[in-house]
Parts: C-alpha cells; structure tokens; sequence
C-alpha cells in the first residue's frame, strides 16, 4: 500500500483482514470479547486504539506472517465486535480481556504492539502480568495527563472518526451505540492512566517506546520521558507521520514493528 499521508483514501485503499486461522469469542469480566489468529510462529498480539477494531491492522498481519509470526487480534471491550455490559471502560479491564484471550489460546506469553489506547493496555498488562509479556511496542499514547496535546479537529481526524463510524455500524453487535461507547471511551482516556515515575521505573518488560513526528495527540517529549522512565526501554522515532502511521505509511510502521520483534529476539550477551 502507498503512503497516504493525509488519508484522503482511507476507506478505499485499507485492506480487508485476511482471512484468520481461528477466530471467536471469550467470555471476559461481563463483556465477550472477539478476537482472530493469523499465521503461524511466535505469537504477537495487536491492541488496537480507541473506536478502532482488529481491521485497523490489516496492513500489518501479512507482513507479521509473512515473518514468520503468529499475529492475534483483539477487539477492545465495546468496540468492534466486541460486546460490552454497560459499565465504564478501563485500561485495567482491557488488559484483563488481553490475558483471557491469551488464556484461552493456551499462549503462555507474547509481543504486545500497542496502538494508542491498546498502547496504554499493552503497559497495563506489562505491569500486571509481565511473565505473560515477552516485550511490549508502545505507540502513540500517554501515560498520565502531560503528554496529551490541545485537541484540534483536523480534516484527516474527521475521515479517521467517520470511517470509526462506518467501521462500527458494520461490525458492532450493537451498531446504534457508537455515540454511546464513544463517550465512555472518552472518559476513560481523560481519566486513565496515571502512571508515577516510581511505577515505571518498575517496569522491566523489554519495550520500544515508538513516536511519530507529527502526532497530534502526544508530545514527543512525553514518550521520550516515558522511554528514559522505563526499566528497559528504547525510544523509536518515526519522521514524517502522525498518530495515524500504521495507515499513512504502512510501510514504515511495519518495517519498525519487525524491528522491534527481532531485537526480542536477538539474542544478548
């Protein structure tokens, strides 16, 4: 897929998933969360972001497979074609429904890639659960209120916020409420995370804190100190993209997340 920066093609130019190996439903904390498996090899799981669902990674599957990785998605709690029980959203229910689906696959531990919301999931889980977390990319999110930018609709958010729209009419099974999950989903991410210094200095899960130049949501200072926080951490810049990279430059993005997964794998002296 060629680069479309301003994602002026997003709705026709987005793949569709490729067909899964295995697909289906957990049941997790009062919701039943969806989720597929593609491929074959050590198992990567992908955390989409807010409103988002497993579709949004539909350009990077083929190259995770293609490298010899077993990729899985999850649809958040709410979103997608998840089902939610009405209750407020949290991090630290999302990471929950990451490790039942795990559970249920009998993976005993994984590469988590985090895209915004799933990034923060991505950290929950590498803080509740490390032994389940083999390394964890980090990608475009905060991890407490200062490093969130002023909001500021662009033209490319409204197409990313109506293909959101589309997406869950689509999929959801209940495809009236995207007003509804919409709000909650907000509140979760004005409330949540929290992180102290202390806590993440705890941290010791193998993470690529990974920033794109132009976000337009996260400061780049922001991640840098999260990537100098962490107990093991690199920081990844990608130049000339922004918070929607996977989708502007799929390429680019793909070729950092393969990155990361070997250096996992490499091994140390």
């Amino acid at each position: 897929m060629e680069s479309d920066d301003d994602l002026l093609h997003l709705a026709e130019r987005l793949p569709a998933l490729p067909d899964p190996r295995r697909h289906g439903y957990v049941d997790a904390q009062g919701a039943r969360i969806w989720f597929a498996v593609f491929g074959a090899g050590p198992p990567v799981v992908l955390l989409h972001g807010g409103m988002g669902n497993s579709t949004n990674w539909a350009c990077l599957i083929p190259a995770l497979v293609d490298h010899g990785y077993s990729a899985i998605t999850i649809d958040s709690r709410a979103q997608g074609r998840s089902f939610w029980d009405g209750r407020p959203l949290h991090y630290t229910d999302m990471a929950a429904d990451a490790r039942q689906v795990l559970d249920h696959l009998h993976i005993s531990k994984a590469a988590i890639v985090g895209w915004s919301d799933g990034a923060d999931t991505g950290l929950v889980l590498a803080e509740t659960s490390p032994e389940r977390v083999h390394g964890l990319f980090f990608f475009a999110c905060n991890v407490d209120a200062s490093g969130t930018k002023p909001f500021e609709m662009t033209p490319h958010i409204e197409r990313v916020l109506q293909h959101h729209r589309k997406q869950y009419a689509a999929l959801s099974p209940a495809p009236g409420n995207f007003d509804e999950v919409f709000e909650a989903v907000q509140r979760m991410q004005s409330s949540e995370p929290n992180y102290q210094a202390a806590q993440l200095a705890r941290m010791d899960v193998p993470t690529t804190v990974c920033h794109a130049e132009n976000d337009e949501f996260i400061f780049r200072e922001h991640l840098m100190y999260l990537a100098d926080t962490l107990g093991n951490a690199r920081f990844a810049p990608l130049p000339g993209v922004g918070h929607f990279a996977p989708w502007q430059r799929p390429a680019l993005f793909n070729a950092a997340v393969i990155a990361f997964l070997k250096h996992l794998h490499t091994p140390t002296e």
